[in-house]
């Protein structure tokens, strides 16, 4: 499966002038949302990951709020494995919902798209806080411009090479003069 053309064809892949959630501007926008609508479709992908995951032994997935939860609920729902997920209050990546993790629980990370890896590394920090190990992360599409540097193995379905520029410096906004739009969830 050719997880970019299912996101091109699902309007998943948008182009034009963005701005991310890291505060970076960008021409090339991935929106997992338009493809996990589709509940069939959404499981077709993500179990695509199920063999990447055969030998990791764990009883949770945690993913970041809001772009993580759907996909992290349709990985655990494939996998049998308990699905919780962590928000942002005042500024600091947290556990709410009465959601908790025991001593050393084993979890993955599922991100939907990992960028910069800094919600992921929030998300982290966070499981890390409430006891729990993260063993591996995981996300459909890896668009970091250079690897993430994360201590637990990182695994993604599909690499999208996408450039990100700083606000200050950005040849969108100096050829066009438009503004970007912020179509995620930070």
């Amino acid at each position: 499966m050719d997880i970019v053309k299912v996101y091109e064809e699902n309007n998943g892949l948008l182009r034009g002038h963005f701005l991310l959630s890291s505060g970076m501007h960008s021409d090339t926008y991935l929106q997992s949302e338009q493809v996990l609508q589709h509940p069939e479709l959404a499981t077709e992908v993500i179990s695509q990951l199920l063999p990447k995951l055969k030998f990791f032994e764990f009883t949770t997935v945690v993913s970041p709020a809001i772009g993580g939860i759907r996909f992290g609920y349709e990985l655990s729902r494939l996998l049998s494995k308990r699905s919780v997920f962590t928000e942002r209050v005042d500024g600091k990546m947290t556990f709410r919902r009465g959601f908790t993790l025991g001593h050393k629980e084993k979890v993955i990370v599922a991100e939907d798209v990992v960028t910069t890896g800094r919600s992921t590394k929030e998300c982290i920090a966070a499981i890390e806080e409430a006891g729990g190990e993260v063993i591996a992360i995981v996300s459909i599409i890896d668009r970091s411009e250079e690897a993430p540097d994360f201590k637990q193995p990182y695994m993604s379905l599909a690499r999208v090479l996408v450039k990100s520029y700083e606000a200050s410096n950005c040849p969108i906004c100096a050829s066009t003069g438009t503004a970007a739009i912020k179509p995620g969830s930070r």
